[in-house]
């Protein structure tokens, strides 16, 4: 007997979430356009009885309780949505394949498609983080769906053209009967035989196997935004998958990925860098030279800086998306190096600060330790 649960590798306590993981994941590596072995057909048609099955309420209490036969005795048809070319199953599976190269519907296991808007799709680029402070024009070629040039869509070979669906005349929906223990019950549904379209395609053409649809590749030269952060989103209206039947094209969403830097560190549109200074900087003060976003300027440092201190260039931070002309500002964060190999000359010359400043004396006798004393004595 056939497991539906073994075919998906799913347990009987599998949730529909985890069931149509499961399903779209082995959907990947069994579909004939993908598996070119001789039983991958045999195969994905099992796949797809055992997901019908699981993924229908009714249909997988009825499978638990009473199993493939008792789906039988309760009316369900078992030959599986494959077997009838797909039928309600036909948007689910075009949702979860879209992107994978098998089109937004399945004509080559003989069905026509739908009126459907075509996928929108996702590019993911790199950028450097210079790039991403200023902008960058930036070439991308990606792959998506585009109307077949040789049937316009029609999904029917040259000279001919799909017809009115002779099980549902061209409705695009059937009603059924299903015989449960718990008595009949009619509903409409979507025509098996055309997948609610209303059309078949008895000739389909060569190119795009009835899909209506080729797969190709296309280059198209993008503008970066200065400011742009890490993960942000590029919309390109229409340049994702065609859509079936004249409906609207999906987009393409380019998502930026930002390296990050060996020298800045950024903050929203703030950008933070260190400076190490010495002591003598530090109480005397400085004018020293820092590496900016537009390249090497003067800071001054005030006298008595205390190590953690920052010190804060206006305006030079990364441009703000909404208003490119405004700027975050550049923060240095000054730490003190303390030296830790000194030259004879430099030694005495800080014991002489040591001095000045007190070290190395003898502590003075207060009058409270002389009283104390004379006691002890």
């Amino acid at each position: 007997m056939t497991d539906y649960y073994e075919i998906l590798e799913v347990s009987k306590e599998a949730t529909k979430e985890e069931i149509k993981n499961a399903f779209r994941k082995k959907a990947r590596t069994l579909h004939p356009d993908v598996n070119k072995s001789p039983d991958a057909g045999e195969k994905f048609k099992e796949l797809g009885k055992a997901y019908e099955t699981l993924s229908d309420d009714n249909k997988r209490a009825t499978y638990d309780r009473y199993g493939e036969d008792g789906l039988k005795d309760a009316g369900f048809d078992t030959g599986g949505p494959f077997a009838a070319g797909f039928g309600d199953l036909n948007e689910i599976l075009s949702s979860l394949m879209s992107g994978m190269g098998f089109g937004g519907n399945f004509a080559h296991f003989g069905f026509g498609g739908h009126d459907t808007a075509g996928d929108d799709l996702r590019l993911d680029i790199e950028i450097e983080f210079e790039q991403a402070v200023f902008g960058v024009n930036r070439e991308i070629k990606f792959e998506h769906l585009e109307t077949c040039p040789s049937c316009h869509g029609t999904g029917a070979e040259k000279g001919s053209r799909p017809v009115t669906c002779p099980k549902c005349h061209g409705s695009g929906q059937v009603k059924q009967v299903m015989r449960t223990p718990l008595g009949s019950f009619a509903h409409i549904t979507m025509c098996p035989e055309c997948a609610g379209s209303g059309q078949v395609i008895n000739n389909p053409c060569k190119d795009c196997r009835g899909c209506g649809r080729v797969r190709k590749e296309k280059t198209v030269e993008i503008r970066i935004p200065a400011g742009v952060d890490n993960m942000s989103k590029i919309r390109l209206s229409g340049e994702g998958d065609a859509g079936l039947d004249s409906a609207r094209a999906g987009d393409l969403f380019v998502v930026i990925h930002v390296k990050q830097s060996d020298y800045f560190k950024r903050d929203g549109n703030n950008i933070f860098t260190g400076l190490e200074i010495t002591p003598a900087q530090a109480v005397l003060g400085d004018e020293v030279s820092v590496r900016t976003l537009d390249g090497e300027t003067k800071v001054h440092i005030h006298a008595g800086i205390q190590s953690g201190n920052s010190v804060k260039i206006r305006n030079a931070g990364v441009p703000f998306l909404s208003k490119p002309s405004h700027r975050g500002d550049h923060v240095i964060i000054v730490s003190v190096r303390i030296p830790t190999h000194l030259s004879e000359e430099e030694k005495n010359l800080y014991r002489k600060l040591h001095e000045i400043n007190g070290g190395g004396k003898k502590p003075q006798t207060t009058l409270k330790d002389k009283i104390k004393g004379a006691f002890n004595a």
